[in-house]
């Protein structure tokens, strides 16, 4: 056995990457699906589009690189989080459209929970806030909304799930219903003390308890693929939420560590050990993987806009022709001249959580360039990261002593340097950025012995470069002092629209 393949179901595309001992890339293959709009604020996914392109990639990845299915030690699975699947036991079609972790279409129903005074239950139970972004209220809403569907599910003809028990009910035909503590987490429907589904919860959100899944471990061995898949019969072993998967793929399986996905927003998430901890500045509690039985907890706080910033100077400013071009930009001014930017387009998120908040620069004089904006705002999504992170130890009781790194804006230096000089720690950038990929396959390794044990997965997973903070304490207590004024000035924004 030389490989684990790791299966990355996003939210625009089905990925398949293989991993070889030494936690290197021996192939890749993609393939995008459809986005669908039914309305506004409404998003879905055909799921049998989804579990097509995956099976497709899968077989791609391995004819391209001329690799023999017996050669795969087992099959790790990631998955976008919260998307809701509903399908029929019997023929394994879905009912519906997957309702995708972004839709808000029972945003209405949250108001009215909220209104009815259970956030405080729910918190306590779950680690979340009430939104429409989990899992819970969207699969009410199929319950609802599909004729005959409550009614089928009480007879227990119906089954739930995230994208990853969607996947690994197709890979088994049938055999499998099951999820991961990780995923099951994201819900709103388990409870985080008894590691199970929550009768109360499951009262209230009025979901039968019969068409939820088996939940296991991230690490554990499910049993095989059928041999159709790809020819042979392969252990699914591994599975976790993509901020997880990314969370153990760098290695963050001790208390007080942390990463950071630079996309279009910000993914922090910070092990906080293995019991949970109620966060008093609104951050998710949520589980992380630890490659055993019993699992971590870790604090997660979601920045809004960070990517889409410079993709704003891009499309909407039209200061640079490429992302890629923001750095030599930004790094032609040696600073930002005391102009901040607050990338609050769509409001802001964690710790603040103000949605009528909106981007301000403010600083500008007469000899405001261009560069200084672009340096502003790359310094801005630093900024909003070390706001979560000061939250986090805070929450935790024990600062962050290293910030490990990845996404697309993690390979800009500048960026880099400035959040290891604002943060005071080390940031650290790994070799393989694949990192929610690597985290599936380290799980799955972890559990058929393709690695020994988690000493080994650290020994293999290497950094590429780490940037030591060079800014004095003085300078970094100025400049973060500006930005929360720059922030107060931001907030509440859109309540004073005339």
């Amino acid at each position: 056995m030389k490989y684990i393949l790791a299966l990355d179901q996003g939210t625009t595309s089905s990925r398949a990457i293989l991993f070889d001992r030494t936690g290197q890339i021996a192939g890749v293959a993609a393939k995008e699906h459809t986005q669908i709009y039914p309305r506004s604020g409404w998003v879905e996914h055909d799921a049998v589009e989804i579990w097509q392109s995956q099976r497709e990639v899968a077989r791609r990845v391995l004819s391209d690189n001329q690799i023999d299915a017996k050669e795969i030690a087992a099959i790790g699975i990631t998955n976008q989080r919260e998307t809701t699947v509903v399908w029929d036991r019997q023929t394994g079609l879905p009912l519906h459209n997957a309702i995708v972790w972004q839709d808000r279409r029972t945003a209405e129903f949250c108001d009215h929970l909220q209104r009815d005074g259970h956030a405080g239950v729910i918190a306590k139970k779950t680690g979340l806030v009430i939104d429409a972004y989990f899992s819970g209220t969207k699969l009410r809403w199929l319950l609802d909304q599909i004729p005959d569907a409550r009614q089928r599910a009480d007879r227990g003809d119906l089954a739930f799930g995230t994208i990853d028990s969607w996947l690994l009910w197709n890979l088994s035909e049938g055999r499998l219903h099951v999820t991961d503590s990780s995923n099951a987490s994201r819900t709103m429907m388990f409870n985080l003390e008894t590691l199970a589904w929550d009768d109360e919860l499951l009262e209230l959100l009025d979901v039968p308890e019969s068409v939820l899944p088996e939940v296991c471990p991230s690490s554990f061995v499910h049993g095989d693929c059928s041999s159709d898949f790809l020819g042979h019969p392969i252990p699914l072993a591994g599975c976790a939420g993509d901020q997880h998967a990314a969370l153990f793929g760098q290695n963050c399986t001790t208390p007080a560590m942390a990463k950071n996905t630079y996309g279009t927003g910000c993914f922090v998430l910070m092990n906080v050990g293995e019991e949970p901890v109620a966060s008093k500045s609104k951050l998710l509690t949520t589980i992380a993987c630890s490659g055993q039985s019993e699992p971590h907890f870790a604090l997660e706080g979601s920045i809004f806009t960070a990517g889409s910033a410079v993709q704003w100077l891009r499309d909407g400013l039209g200061v640079i022709k490429s992302s890629g071009d923001v750095t030599s930009l930004a790094a032609s001014v040696p600073d930002t001249g005391d102009c901040y930017l607050v990338p609050a387009f769509a409001g802001l998120g964690a710790p603040h959580w103000d949605p009528y908040a909106r981007g301000v620069i403010v600083g500008i004089s007469g000899g405001t360039t261009a560069a200084h904006i672009a340096r502003a705002t790359l310094e801005g999504i630093a900024f909003q990261v070390a706001d979560v992170l000061d939250a986090m130890g805070a929450d935790a009781g024990s600062p962050v002593k290293e910030l490990r790194v990845d996404g697309g804006a993690s390979v800009n230096d500048l960026l880099m340097q400035f959040q290891a000089d604002i943060l005071q720690v080390p940031v650290v950038r790994p070799r393989v950025v694949e990192t929610t990929a690597i985290g599936a396959a380290f799980l799955a390794g972890l559990a058929v012995g393709f690695w020994a044990d988690i000493d080994e997965v650290e020994s293999i997973w290497q950094s590429e470069r780490v940037f030591e903070p060079a800014m004095s304490e003085a300078d970094v207590a100025q400049r973060r002092g500006r930005w929360h004024q720059a922030v107060q000035r931001s907030m509440g924004w859109q309540q004073h629209e005339s």
